[in-house]
């Protein structure tokens, strides 16, 4: 089983030897890690949670958080999920890679599909399962949405979406989701969207593929399912505290795989994630800074804010050279778009994370600024 290096490490082998400026403050765009502080709330019932220590957390979840979760969904979507549609996971991450795994156990030679460029989790999932792969292109021209091949897709046993798309920021449409959801159901394939990125964005909120289940009357949402994550919208990606919601035939089994691989964070943790879950003028809140981070980057480099995500997607001449040059020269790291895709995918565009506090900020952007027209 082989894995290809993160796209960080290949960062890294890509600046091993670049000296950059030391008279320059180091700054980062590459990681979508936010940086703002976890809000006080969350880290206050961490703390008075932690005599819960001495126990064994539930794998199903807490209830509490189970409930938080569910609660959430409603809120935001306006879908009331029954207890059985919903599987409390370890962030979003655990279960991009282990769901497909599970999914795809009994498929004697399954193919699965998904965005290019991507994040690298939905490859590793499809080597860990041996299937074969097959790339939905977001390119410029079709504004980085996976365009439709009825051809392949009536192959295909499993289709992850992205949507808010990490690296690109494209958000599709109630209307594009539900053909999606259409074709999931007459080609019976399961058709996963990665929604964690829902939470972050500028003006509209970006639709949920369970909404659009509903919108064409799945309402039990066979072959659908969504993943989300308490990360990003609440700057607390420590809290490892996501969710499976959607077909309840494939949940409860998944519920019951999961069992066994003993994937659980702890009470504390689970105590805490459920006050994130269950407020949402914090998220709010963190929103604003990230709507002030953007009106930041167009003042500085000129650029349109994105709809959604904390990133943009900046072309460029040439992706790995740009990264080195302007770590050479001004001590800012952005992350080669290349490094995110297969067979070109990603190639001529950076990607940056706009995830600093506003000082930090401008600075990076304005070094990079002025990189750019240094050229």
């Amino acid at each position: 089983m082989y894995f290809q290096p993160y796209p960080f490490e290949k960062l890294n082998v890509l600046l091993g030897s670049v000296v950059p400026d030391e008279k320059l403050k180091p700054l980062a765009l590459t990681i979508g890690e936010p940086q703002f502080e976890t809000p006080k709330f969350i880290i206050e019932t961490f703390k008075n949670s932690a005599h819960f220590l001495n126990k064994y957390p539930k794998i199903a979840g807490e209830q509490v958080l189970r409930d938080a979760q569910i609660d959430f969904v409603r809120r935001r979507f306006s879908v009331f999920l029954q207890p059985n549609e919903l599987v409390t996971t370890m962030g979003t991450r655990e279960a991009l890679f282990n769901l497909p795994q599970f999914l795809l156990f009994d498929k004697p030679n399954p193919l699965i599909a998904y965005p290019n460029p991507f994040y690298q989790i939905y490859e590793g999932a499809a080597i860990a399962s041996r299937a074969r792969s097959v790339y939905l292109e977001l390119k410029k021209e079709n504004d980085f949405k996976p365009r439709i091949d009825e051809g392949v897709l009536r192959k295909c046993d499993l289709v992850i979406l992205n949507s808010p798309s990490n690296p690109t920021a494209s958000v599709m449409s109630l209307d594009e989701l539900k053909e999606w959801t259409a074709l999931a159901l007459k080609y019976n394939f399961i058709l996963i969207n990665d929604e964690c990125y829902s939470e972050i964005y500028c003006d509209k909120p970006p639709h949920s593929l369970l909404e659009a289940s509903i919108e064409i009357g799945n309402k039990s949402f066979k072959n659908i399912l969504v993943l989300n994550s308490v990360s990003k919208r609440s700057c607390a990606p420590s809290l490892r505290s996501g969710f499976a919601a959607g077909d309840s035939s494939l949940l409860m089994q998944y519920a019951k795989y999961r069992t066994y691989a003993g994937c659980a964070a702890g009470v504390p943790v689970q105590f805490a994630a459920a006050k994130a879950w269950s407020d949402d003028l914090h998220t709010h809140e963190t929103r604003l800074k990230y709507i002030k981070n953007f009106e930041i980057a167009k003042e500085i480099l000129g650029v349109d804010r994105s709809k959604a995500t904390f990133y943009i997607w900046l072309e460029v001449d040439n992706d790995e050279e740009f990264a080195k040059k302007l770590y050479e020269k001004k001590n800012v790291k952005v992350l080669p778009g290349s490094y995110l895709g297969r067979e070109s995918a990603g190639k001529g565009y950076v990607r940056i994370a706009l995830v600093l506090e506003e000082r930090d900020l401008g600075e990076a952007l304005q070094r990079t600024a002025d990189f750019i027209k240094g050229r």
